[in-house]
């Protein structure tokens, strides 16, 4: 045992007795020693396969497949890899398949994690086109709205003017999210080719499924540029001269759905879903995009999520968009109830500047991490790159904006790193010292449970409502006054909470529904008690979450609309009305905070995703000893709390760091 490791386990036996946990009402008055249990700290020294980065590999070289090979990847401090038979010859080359088998093999032989990733690029569902092969009425189907025509409805593929088309990995027909033939189609073209030849690494060695960018298709997110889009390939002709259209999607049995559901023939209200705002014009709206968010969630994501269960490996991935909220509304229904279909939801971050958790970040990883939360799950992944950097040309980024990237994630709860960095990118020793912060990361807080007392309602509901579909590329400006004070306000709320350290989580109308309040007046969601919701200017629960938020303030819970009364809710309205326990002494938006625990103590993370150096102190509320603990070079040493649980907080330019109280949990009486 080293001599740091001595000095960090003395005492430990005589604070808990031999236990790795201890439940105190209060901490005593005067100091104690500073320790980790044993497992804690091995995990620490030396952090495991499962807790490091993998690396995104699109088809294994040849001479990468045997354990020589694969010791490139673990010299670089990876755990593993997310791979895929080679795009080439997609699913159909023989020889691509046992290179594929070797590789994992090899994995398998180093210990090595290895999770598969579902399709020849992105989106997600095309299985390289074989799906659309199989069954050309397969494909994505939008019924557009054509004012200058007698009939102004028109069934018709979707493909032009969509994502299928203008993406940076290659023009080609997608298929049909809401056709539950389609999909089954492409599991039997994708997940059972893996089976099959895999079969003895499920469950092992093989991890997840990462299912890439799935949508529905049936909107215009704006074209790529001109010199991008002409070095894209084109694998399926596109129809420039197609005119763009107001569409929605569409499915052979959308309509017949509808009726079963509602009792009303959708071909009577369907010009509803492009104009109009009658009551009765907002309540269609809010009934198909209800049905919609419904079909997606069940017939692709939960699709996914069950054959993998069955298989034994979690379903993983990301969506498309998840930083605009509008944009939930066309491209999946509900994108919060989507994520939730996934064993390990996850995030696309394209961006490796820190501060982008200030502006749309915070969403972006917000989403997947309160579909875990919202469920009782612990697992958030991210595929991680510097893509916006190097495609403006301010990138490669330097490892410490990596690492201060990784940090404001781990804060919001995400566990699993997939990359996109290229190794090639930057020395083998950076590259390794970021996987080595990643493993510290998850060596501390993967097991521990993301605390956060505080719920913003995530107002889906009622853009189904405001929702209306349009052929240019969509933005707030086309959309309705109401939609874009949700929207405004929304994005106020959860920006202004990020940036006073305040952690959150989002729940929809229909986790409130199903929410208990309890003996404490609590609002509890899948275990977690909730003390405050937040309401974005414009809200309006529908009866059943009305009723539970209800019941919950009567109970003494706090619920601030913003907007009442004609006040906005700014940070300083946020911070009085929810007195976070944790807080900085000297205010800054550039610290980014997680707030966890774990068998009887509290953790604090802080990040500094900010270009200039902090100093202040954390507030905590918990006096006593802590461990501060250093993920980017593994070092630790103990610091004594002032009596108001007082610690100092001094952060360079995108530092981070995590403190571990001894023993004792975080009050939760406060947010």
């Amino acid at each position: 045992m080293t001599a740091s490791r001595f000095a960090l386990l003395l005492g430990l036996s005589c604070l808990l007795g031999g236990s790795t946990t201890a439940a105190v009402a209060d901490p005593p008055a005067g100091g104690m020693s500073a320790g980790l249990p044993e497992a804690w700290l091995d995990a620490w020294l030396a952090p495991a396969m499962e807790d490091r980065p993998l690396q995104i590999v699109h088809g294994i070289p040849a001479q990468r497949a045997t354990p020589e090979g694969m010791r490139y990847y673990a010299d670089l401090g990876l755990g593993g890899l997310v791979c895929n038979v080679d795009f080439r010859e997609y699913l159909q080359s023989e020889e691509h398949w046992k290179t594929l088998v070797a590789g994992v093999e090899s994995c398998a032989a180093l210990g090595m994690v290895v999770w598969l990733y579902d399709e020849e690029g992105y989106p997600s569902g095309a299985a390289g086109g074989l799906v659309l092969k199989e069954n050309p009425a397969f494909e994505a189907l939008e019924m557009a709205f054509d004012k200058s025509r007698p009939d102004p409805f028109l069934v018709r593929p979707a493909y032009e003017h969509t994502h299928a088309s203008n993406n940076f990995h290659a023009a080609r027909r997608y298929i049909n999210l809401i056709d539950d033939r389609a999909v089954r189609c492409f599991i039997d073209k994708t997940h059972k080719a893996y089976w099959e030849r895999l079969q003895p690494h499920f469950g092992k060695t093989i991890r997840a499924a990462f299912t890439d960018e799935p949508s529905l298709i049936a909107i215009n997110i704006g074209q790529l540029p001109d010199d991008v889009r002409k070095k894209v390939r084109v694998i399926d002709p596109v129809d420039e001269s197609l005119q763009p259209l107001p569409r929605v999607p569409w499915s052979y049995d959308l309509a017949e759905q509808y009726k079963k559901r509602h009792g009303e023939d959708l071909e009577q209200s369907r010009r509803s879903l492009f104009e109009g705002q009658s009551p009765e014009d907002r309540k269609v709206r809010r009934q198909f995009w209800g049905l919609i968010a419904d079909l997606v969630a069940e017939r692709y994501f939960g699709a996914l999520q069950s054959w993998c269960r069955a298989h034994g490996i979690a379903s993983s991935g990301h969506s498309l968009w998840e930083e605009q909220i509008l944009h939930h509304v066309a491209l999946e229904g509900n994108g919060l109830k989507c994520l939730a279909r996934m064993d390990i939801p996850g995030l696309d971050l394209l961006n490796s500047d820190p501060m982008a958790v200030n502006h749309s970040g915070w969403l972006t990883a917000g989403l997947p991490a309160s579909a875990a939360m919202l469920e009782g799950r612990r697992r958030v992944m991210t595929e991680v790159s510097d893509f916006s950097q190097k495609l403006g040309g301010q990138g490669p980024v330097s490892l410490d904006e990596m690492r201060a990237a990784a940090a404001w994630q781990a804060a919001w709860g995400v566990t699993d790193f997939t990359l996109y960095y290229d190794p090639a990118d930057r020395p083998a020793e950076a590259h390794r010292a970021y996987c080595d912060f990643v493993g510290r990361l998850n060596a501390v807080l993967k097991p521990a449970r993301r605390e956060a007392g505080v719920l913003l309602y995530y107002p889906i509901y009622d853009l189904w409502a405001e929702y209306l579909p349009v052929a240019e590329p969509l933005n707030l400006v086309s959309q309705s006054a109401r939609a874009r004070k949700l929207v405004g306000s929304f994005m106020r709320l959860g920006q202004e909470l990020q940036r006073s350290q305040i952690p959150f989580t989002l729940t929809d109308h229909e986790y409130l529904a199903s929410a208990r309040t309890d003996d404490a007046g609590g609002l509890k969601i899948a275990g977690a008690a909730y003390r405050a919701i937040l309401l974005p200017d414009g809200a309006e629960l529908p009866l059943a979450a009305a009723r539970a938020v209800d019941k919950f303030k009567a109970r003494g819970g706090l619920v601030v609309a913003d907007g009442a009364d004609g006040k906005t809710l700014d940070r300083a309205a946020l911070v009085e009305l929810l007195r976070p326990a944790v807080r900085l002494a000297a205010p800054s938006d550039q610290i980014a905070l997680g707030r966890f625990s774990r068998d009887g103590r509290a953790i604090l993370l802080a990040a500094n995703v900010g270009s200039k150096p902090y100093q202040g102190r954390l507030i905590t509320g918990l006096a006593g000893s802590w461990l501060v603990l250093n993920p980017a070079d593994g070092s630790h040493e103990p610091v004594e709390a002032d009596r108001d649980g007082s610690l100092p907080l001094a952060l360079a330019a995108h530092e981070t760091t995590i403190w571990v109280h001894t023993s004792f949990l975080l009050r939760r009486s406060n947010p």
